[in-house]
This record gives C-alpha cells, structure tokens and sequence, in this order.
C-alpha cells in the first residue's frame, strides 16, 4: 500500500528546471528582472480584470503579492550589486515545483 501512494505523489508532483546555469551579474539582472516583472505583471492584470467587473472588489491580496515580489526585485538587485562589487558571477537554480490540487 505505501508503494501505491508515493507513486501516485510522484505523478501528481512534477517539476520543471526553468533556469540553471552561471551568470554574469549583467545576465543575472536581465534574467532575474524579467521572471519578476512577469510575474508583477501577471498580479497587475488579474487586479484589473477584477477591478473592471466590480469597481469595489477588494485587491489587497493582490496589491500584497505585488508588493511581496516588487522587495524580492529589490532583494535580487542588492545581491547583483554585491556580486559586481565582487567581481564574481552568480549561479541561479530556479526549479518550478507543480502539483495538482483538487
């Protein structure tokens, strides 16, 4: 019976290695920025698609998540910043963990 249920986890848990390699503090900027700004994006769209069908919806857990990766941008530049100060590169591993929710 185990066998059966870390199977059917295994099947319901995938991953995808989105990036992974070592780069110049330039390339990790240009990398990094644009997942982020994707996504900021992303949470600014569904904010609005919310806001155009109800004038009065309440945002905040969106305005929240912008918020959230907008310091993590800010985060990712101080890290940039000190790797150039460095003279060193910088190995980035961004894994995407799915799973399938009922």
């Amino acid at each position: 019976m185990e066998t059966k249920e870390l199977s059917k986890v295994k099947k319901e848990q995938r991953t995808i290695q989105l990036v992974d390699g070592t780069f110049t503090p330039s390339e990790a900027s240009d990398v990094i920025t644009a997942l982020i700004d994707e996504k900021i994006n992303f949470h600014k769209i569904q904010r609005l698609q919310l806001w155009e069908g109800n004038h009065k919806c309440n945002t905040n857990g969106l305005d929240g998540r912008i918020e959230q990766l907008m310091k993590e941008k800010q985060l990712a530049r101080e890290i940039i910043n000190e790797a150039r100060s460095k003279g060193t590169n910088i190995i980035i591993n961004g894994t995407l963990s799915l799973k399938f929710v009922d």
